[in-house]
C-alpha cells in the first residue's frame, strides 16, 4: 500500500467510526480529554486498527 492509500484508510476509519462516538464523548465528559484519548488508542478496536496503519507508515 502506498502512503496515500494508508492515509485514506485512516481517514475513512475516523469518519466512519470515531466521529460522533458515544464512548469517546462519555469518557471525555466523565474523565477528561486525556483519558478519552488514551482509551481510544489503547482499548478501542478502531484505535488499534488506526495504530496498525500508523505502523505501516
Amino acid at each position: 500500500m502506498t502512503r496515500n492509500e494508508i492515509l485514506a484508510e485512516v481517514e475513512t476509519l475516523l469518519n466512519t467510526y470515531c466521529n460522533g462516538c458515544f464512548l469517546k464523548k462519555h469518557h471525555r465528559q466523565e474523565n477528561g480529554k486525556r483519558y478519552a484519548h488514551r482509551f481510544c488508542i489503547n482499548e478501542c478496536t478502531v484505535g488499534e486498527k488506526i495504530k496498525k496503519c500508523g505502523q505501516k507508515l
